[in-house]
C-alpha cells in the first residue's frame, strides 16, 4: 500500500498500473491481484489508508465551526493524493474509520435545526468543498496534452478577452488562483467555497426553508 500512495502522491490516483506497481515492488501483477483483488479494489485501499488519518473536530463545536474545522483538515490528504478528491465524490467517504466523522457531523446539523435538511446540508457542505479539489486534480492529467491542458485553455482565454475590463478582474483575481505552483491562492479559493457554503446554508435554516422531522417549519 505504502508504494501505491507514493505513486499517487507523485502523479493522480489514477496515474498509474498494476504493472508500474508491481515492477517497483518486484513481484507480478499475479500475485498484486491474488493479494489485494482487482484495480478497483486497490483504489479503494490506497484511498482509505490516505485518509485513515482523519479525526472528528471537537462535538462540542457549533455546527460551522464544526465543518469549516473538518473540511480544512480534509483537505490535506486529499490535496497531498490527487485525484483521490473525485474518488470520494464518486463512491461516498463509505470507510469504517470515517463513520465516526460523518456522525459527529450529522449531529451538529441536527443540533444545529436543519431538521430533515440534514442530509442536504452535509452533502452540500462535502461536495462543495471536495469538487474544488477535484477539479484541481483533474488538471494534473490534461497537462500538456495540446488544447486541453489549463495552461493553454487559460492562454486561448486570455487572447479572447484582451482588453476587456471583465476578463483583467478575473486574470487577476481567479485565475492566478489556479495557475500551477500557487498553493496558498487555491486555499483561499478553497476557503471562501467553505465559507460562503456555510453562510449560505444559515440563511436557509434563518429563512425557516428547512423543516423539522414533525413536518413544522424550523424559526
Amino acid at each position: 500500500m505504502a508504494e501505491a500512495l507514493v505513486l499517487t502522491g507523485r502523479g493522480h490516483l489514477l496515474g498509474w498500473s498494476l504493472r508500474e506497481l508491481a515492477d517497483r515492488l518486484g513481484v507480478t501483477v499475479s500475485v498484486i491481484t491474488h493479494h489485494v483483488g482487482s484495480k478497483d479494489r486497490l483504489l479503494r485501499a490506497v484511498v482509505e489508508e490516505a485518509l485513515s488519518g482523519l479525526r472528528p473536530p471537537p462535538e462540542d463545536l457549533e455546527w460551522d465551526a464544526w465543518f469549516r474545522a473538518m473540511l480544512l483538515e480534509i483537505r490535506a490528504p486529499l490535496r497531498r493524493y490527487p485525484g483521490t478528491a473525485k474518488w470520494v465524490l464518486l463512491h461516498g467517504p463509505t470507510f469504517p474509520s470515517i463513520m465516526p466523522m460523518i456522525d459527529t457531523g450529522v449531529g451538529a446539523l441536527e443540533r444545529a435545526g436543519f431538521g430533515d435538511a440534514v442530509g442536504l446540508a452535509f452533502a452540500t457542505l462535502f461536495n462543495n468543498a471536495v469538487m474544488t479539489l477535484a477539479v484541481a486534480d483533474d488538471r494534473l492529467t490534461d497537462e500538456g496534452d495540446g488544447p486541453r491542458d489549463h495552461g493553454s485553455a487559460m492562454r486561448d482565454l486570455l487572447a479572447t478577452g484582451a482588453g476587456r475590463a471583465g476578463m483583467a478582474v478575473l486574470e487577476s483575481t481567479l485565475m492566478r488562483m489556479f495557475a500551477p505552483g500557487t498553493p496558498e491562492a487555491h486555499e483561499t479559493y478553497y476557503r471562501f467555497v467553505v465559507d460562503t457554503t456555510i453562510a449560505g446554508l444559515t440563511a436557509v435554516r434563518d429563512a425557516g426553508q428547512v423543516r423539522n422531522t414533525s413536518g413544522a417549519s424550523k424559526p
